[in-house]
């Protein structure tokens, strides 16, 4: 039962930091994305200026801990067939959103912020916009659901005396 605990507490540590993860998805896109994009450029102010909101540094935060804690629950939970394969499909599926957010969401968000120095329209802008947090909903949505695999593991034995439900 000892050797179960670095296991436990590596996952539990995981859950955390995707739990906080989440909350930061669902405050951004019920209250700050609104907001930020509602009339772009000049909703851009949202984020300029010396008084500008900085989300970034949320995001770099919490990004660095949960592939931490990720690396480190699929490395020490690695001989436990059941939980290794919930916690890597969780892992990929974070991998990949994190790529899909490198390569549209990030230089869209720089370019909503550069909105007002651009020489696109409004309406543009809001087409952009609109789509973007459609998109953005999407990804929120696999985060979500991405989630559930890291709760599922977590009631996967460690143990092999310890027993399967209805075994």
């Amino acid at each position: 039962m000892a050797t179960s605990r670095p296991k436990n507490i590596a996952l539990m540590l995981s859950i955390i930091f995707w739990g906080t993860l989440l909350g930061g998805v669902a405050y951004s896109h019920l209250v700050y994305f609104p907001v930020y994009l509602s009339d772009l450029p000049d909703s851009a102010v949202v984020v300029n200026g010396p008084y500008g909101l900085n989300e970034g540094r949320f995001w770099m935060t919490i990004h660095p801990l949960l592939i931490l804690s990720l690396i480190a629950s699929l490395a020490l939970n690695w001989r436990v067939k059941a939980r290794r394969r919930l916690i890597a499909m969780s892992f990929i599926a974070y991998a990949l959103i994190l790529v899909v957010t490198s390569l549209y969401f990030l230089p869209e968000l720089f370019a909503f912020a550069a909105s007002p120095r651009s020489g696109v329209a409004p309406a543009e802008w809001s087409a952009r916009a609109q789509r973007w947090e459609v998109l953005s909903w999407l990804r929120g949505t696999a985060c979500y659901a991405f989630f559930v695999p890291l709760l599922l593991a977590l009631t996967k034995p460690v143990d092999s005396h310890e027993k399967t439900p209805g075994a």
